[in-house]
């Protein structure tokens, strides 16, 4: 069995060199896989590039998926704060009327994990893969919003695009 095999190796290997040595060698792993996928995706827009990532993670073994997230789902929230602050400010109608860009934000999502096995035993993994995608997508942020370690049923990530806050100048 491949799983029991890497596990296996890596165990040994961290019992040899120590765990912060593993560390280093996933963090080497992911800055390659992060070239390698960037080099494949371009400098296209984000969405796109997206979408690209989603098929090269299938390709893999993974269960991807991604989908948009709508602005006003997002900022629902945020958008009522922002109400009721402007109304107990006592702030302008200018201020009120202020015209809301829309934020670019994506769901992408795996529902399975091609590496569950050493993401169990190992799940500083888990961090590295993360950092990957940040170093794939450097225009933007993305946060993990799901974990399977965690005993979720699948890992889920919010991508933003850097400098699209909702509001002012889009670059």
């Amino acid at each position: 069995n491949y799983d029991e095999f890497a596990v296996s190796f890596l165990d040994t290997l961290a019992e040899t060199i120590g765990q912060d040595q593993l560390s280093q060698v996933f963090h080497k792993q992911w800055q390659r896989k992060a070239m390698h996928y960037r080099q494949l995706l371009g400098t296209g827009k984000v969405q796109e590039r997206v979408a690209h990532l989603v098929e090269l993670r299938k390709a893999e073994g993974f269960m991807a998926e991604w989908s948009p997230v709508e602005s006003q789902e997002v900022d629902e929230r945020s958008l009522k704060i922002q109400n009721s602050k402007v109304k107990s400010d006592s702030a302008s109608s200018a201020e009120i009327g202020e015209p809301q860009l829309p934020v670019e934000r994506y769901i992408f999502m795996e529902h399975n994990c091609a590496i569950s096995s050493v993401a169990e035993s190992f799940p500083s993994v888990c961090g590295h893969e993360l950092e990957m995608f940040g170093a794939v997508l450097p225009d933007c942020t993305v946060e993990r919003t799901h974990w399977i370690v965690n005993g979720e049923h699948r890992c889920g990530y919010l991508i933003t695009k850097r400098g699209n806050t909702g509001s002012g100048n889009r670059e």
